[in-house]
């Protein structure tokens, strides 16, 4: 079914389970109830839903399919998504199918990462960060209540 939810592994027991792109409150698991890791993408008419009203801080990454840098960057901010469960919410946004949010959050250059909270921007990064780097900026504005555990 296509407007099913993307199916998530959970990082705790590795079972699969539905998460959707706008929900309330954090995805866990309906088997061990770990938090799940949230990744999902959203268009225009889904946007005020998806990030918006998101209780966790949202990463928003700005892409295309042809973006070469996009293409490097892209693991590296799943893969920082799927270390911070309960804590971020990934959201890719293709610039090439979304261009009034490219308008709406001044687009010049792809890839371009917005940490968001409360539907506020709080950062920005624009340009392929390794993954060092990208990982420091991210655990830098992370507002606190969200931030990495000791």
């Amino acid at each position: 079914m296509a407007d099913e939810a993307p199916l998530t592994r959970c990082p705790n027991c590795g079972r699969q389970n539905r998460v959707r792109p706008a929900a309330g409150g954090v995805p866990h698991c309906g088997v061990c109830g770990a938090a799940l890791p949230w990744l999902t993408e959203t268009g225009e008419a889904e946007y005020a839903a998806v990030v918006e009203d998101s209780a966790l801080p949202v990463l928003i990454d700005f892409w295309a399919p042809w973006c070469g840098p996009c293409r490097v960057v892209s693991p590296i901010v799943e893969q920082i998504a799927q270390q911070s469960p309960g804590r971020l919410k990934l959201v890719k946004i293709n610039t090439d199918t979304a261009p009034s949010l490219s308008q709406r959050f001044g687009i010049r250059g792809i890839p371009t990462l917005v940490l968001m909270e409360h539907g506020k921007e709080i950062a920005r990064v624009v340009g392929a960060l390794g993954a060092p780097a990208l990982r420091n900026w991210v655990d830098t504005h992370l507002p606190a209540a969200a931030a990495p555990r000791p």
